[in-house]
């Protein structure tokens, strides 16, 4: 039974997508999931060693080497930082925030380029203008998202991900280029909307499509250079992001969980590029926010 169970734990490992989304979103649900069948390997681990079975053991080493092949190397140490990286900060504010001025302070704190922020609501938006004024002389506000920036920004514009369906006003999307010191790049700031995990399955299908709107924009953007920062409400191995991922590389070290702050299950909050590298994420103290902050070094 152990060896059988190491065995599937190391198929679904190695090959979620053969769990279909046809019935509850099971793939999306598992792929969100996924780092956490670690813990189902530990634990065969455990009954392998207490049973004594040398084929248990053999069968265990099948999920030990599927989970570090694909989740290992984001323990890795990160590489130096080098001259020309950014530093980004990308934090979904939480529209109950009672703290906005001390979460801009803590976000200005990590010493940032660029500071993306969704559920940016009218009565906290002020608090936040004022406070990183100082360090971010440039930025944009489009519906509920911002972008704070030490460089220059030219070319914002709303991106529009608005799911079929959604009526009332409903403004999630932003991009504008950034004007570094070693170069443009487009930056994209997105608030996807929210999943919910029901009797039925995974309810996420106006998440993926406003997912595949957004991958739609970032693969028609005519800069070369493209940084997406934004809360999409699910980790990089969901298939229901694909549309959107496909365009772009996620971060090559750390695992960063984001959400809920308070035990953080997953990284929903994600930083990602195109034709630059994003060397190392992680995250920052908890803040007034149920997202932790999460940081990231951009090579570009």
């Amino acid at each position: 039974m152990t060896a059988a169970s190491a065995v599937l734990t190391a198929g679904l490992l190695a090959f979620p997508a053969v769990v279909p989304n046809s019935v509850g979103r099971a793939g999306s649900l598992l792929e969100t999931f996924l780092p956490w069948l670690g813990l189902v390997v530990v634990v065969l681990l455990g009954l392998a060693l207490l049973r004594r079975s040398a084929v248990a053991l053999v069968a265990v080493l099948l999920p030990v080497a599927a989970w570090t092949h694909h989740f290992g190397v984001l323990l890795l140490p990160a590489a130096r930082a080098g001259g020309d990286d950014l530093v980004v900060v990308q934090h979904n504010v939480s529209d109950e925030n009672t703290d906005p001025a001390g979460t801009a302070r803590a976000l200005a704190g990590a010493g940032p380029d660029l500071i993306a922020l969704e559920e940016l609501v009218p009565r906290a938006l002020p608090e936040y203008e004022a406070t990183l004024a100082a360090r971010y002389p440039y930025h944009a506000v489009q519906g509920t998202v911002g972008l704070w920036s030490r460089h220059p920004l030219t070319g914002v514009r709303p991106v529009d991900i608005r799911p079929r369906g959604i009526t009332e006003p409903w403004d999630r999307g932003l991009r504008a280029v950034v004007h570094t010191p070693h170069g443009e790049i487009a930056a994209y700031v997105a608030h996807l909307p929210s999943v919910r995990v029901r009797a039925t399955g995974l309810a996420s299908s106006w998440r993926d499509e406003s997912a595949r709107l957004l991958g739609e924009a970032v693969g028609a953007e005519e800069q070369r250079r493209v940084l997406l920062l934004g809360d999409l409400n699910s980790t990089v191995d969901d298939r229901g992001l694909s549309p959107l991922t496909a365009h772009l590389e996620p971060a090559e070290r750390g695992l960063a969980f984001s959400f809920p702050a308070g035990f953080p299950l997953a990284r929903i909050d994600q930083v990602m590029a195109r034709s630059a590298t994003v060397r190392h994420i992680r995250t920052l103290p908890a803040t007034g926010s149920d997202h932790l902050p999460v940081a990231a070094r951009i090579t570009l």
